[in-house]
């Protein structure tokens, strides 16, 4: 069977009544199809997400468009039941004519069906491009996730959109599904490296990303060259910057009494070090969180269950503001990587890091200080790290921080150079004063 799904035209909005003609996109055996339906529905009666229409009440309308004319051109309760109603039809006739196919043991295409759907409704049709299909298909991806992912998630599939265009401009190769093998990807890949000017992390990142929508196309009957899986990807072991304990007491000895800003930055930052939260995690913590001297709160990012214990840093932070209404002062995310930058270059986080990255084969090193490789997700390596150093074990480590496997959670530990000595002192004894000859 075929995918089906509904898509309002708002490229096709009528100035005159502001509404956009809703048309099915049936796709089987890597076409696409199009059908014209008869329902018309303003943009603010259709929910994206769901690809569903909604009934929207008056003074919502009105805050969204103050302009609009709400009772022509917005559909009442009941005639957004009409057109729901309407589409279950639509869906359960192309449903009817693929089983009618199936009972007699007839192989049929996407044709097959959209003939069938004329000849009983008359609806206007078109097979698209292969290539328009490919990307249609990413943006189809997006929309089909946004309600399972974070929006920010979503972007590399954006960015694997733009390349793939990019390239195939810039290549004169169409850019279609029957076209992408393991020979698309190595031109592809050298694409990415001498004309758009790619680090091997971000190309790996975005080769990946192809794999998965590929693969995604595959379970929804897009027929694929298998030999694109022989394509090796090459992911470089990138460096994980995690505050040091002399470090995390540095900034936890700050004394910041006169700049409020940084002050609260400084302990929205060392909350997130003492409990590996993220910054969705502390963005959402709501008081009804905290009960027991336990925060149980649902990951934002894998929709899991996370409860993490208050030790006496992340308790004294809380009571630190116990009168506000929120348990932390959190700003946006932006602001807070920008703060935690400020903040660690006033506590003197700057022991120089070496950066060494690779675009193709060429080696790049450069030199920073560390304050400006921080960020607010460092936040969750330290806590990797040094609760490591202090003798939690891994197993520990990853059920309070919300780690499923270890492949997920070794990137984000750094072991220190106390902890090689914390090891080695444990397992083999402390240094004697015996010179070792």
């Amino acid at each position: 069977m075929g995918t089906i799904r509904f898509d309002l035209r708002k490229d096709m909005v009528s100035k005159k009544t502001l509404k956009s003609p809703l048309r099915i996109i049936y796709q089987i055996q890597g076409e696409r199809f199009t059908i014209q339906t008869k329902i018309k529905l303003h943009e603010l009666n259709w929910d994206l997400s769901t690809r569903l229409p909604v009934f929207v009440k008056k003074k919502d309308a009105l805050k969204l468009n103050p302009n609009i004319d709400f009772e022509l051109t917005l559909l009442d309760s009941v005639q957004i039941g009409n057109v729901l109603q309407e589409m279950n039809t639509l869906t359960s006739q192309i449903r009817n004519i693929e089983k009618r196919f199936e009972y007699n043991k007839q192989s049929y295409s996407g044709s097959d069906i959209i003939k069938e759907i004329k000849q009983q409704n008359g609806g206007k049709t078109h097979k698209d491009e292969a290539k328009e299909l490919l990307f249609n298909f990413i943006d189809q991806y997006i929309s089909d996730h946004l309600a399972l992912r974070e929006p920010g998630s979503l972007n590399i599939y954006k960015s694997v959109k733009t390349h793939l265009m990019a390239f195939e401009q810039h290549s004169k190769i169409k850019v279609k599904f029957d076209q992408i093998d393991y020979s698309f990807f190595a031109k592809f890949q050298t694409f990415l490296i001498n004309h758009r000017n790619l680090g091997n992390s971000t190309i790996a990142k975005l080769l990946s990303t192809l794999k998965t929508l590929l693969s995604y196309a595959r379970r929804n009957n897009i027929k694929i060259s298998d030999s694109y899986k022989d394509f090796t990807i090459k992911k470089e072991t990138l460096e994980v910057i995690a505050l040091e304990q002399d470090e995390f007491n540095a900034l936890y000895n700050l004394d910041l009494s006169s700049n409020k800003r940084l002050d609260q930055t400084k302990d929205v930052f060392l909350f997130a070090c003492v409990t590996g939260f993220r910054y969705s995690d502390v963005a959402q913590l709501k008081r009804e969180h905290i009960h027991n001297d336990v925060i149980t709160i649902t990951v934002k990012k894998t929709k899991t269950e996370l409860s993490v214990p208050l030790n006496a840093v992340s308790a004294s932070i809380l009571s630190k503001y116990k009168e506000n209404r929120r348990p932390l002062p959190v700003v946006s995310n932006q602001k807070l990587n920008d703060y935690v930058k400020e903040l660690c270059q006033l506590a003197g986080i700057d022991k120089p890091q070496e950066i060494v990255r690779f675009r193709g084969n060429v080696r790049e090193i450069n030199l920073y200080p560390k304050w400006a490789l921080i960020s607010f997700h460092n936040a969750r390596k330290t806590f990797a790290s040094l609760s490591l150093e202090k003798g939690m074990s891994t197993e520990e480590v990853m059920k309070i921080g919300g780690w499923e496997d270890y492949k997920s959670f070794k990137r984000y530990v750094k072991v220190t150079e106390q902890r090689k000595k914390l090891v080695m002192v444990k397992a083999w004894g402390e240094v004697s004063n015996l010179k070792v000859v």
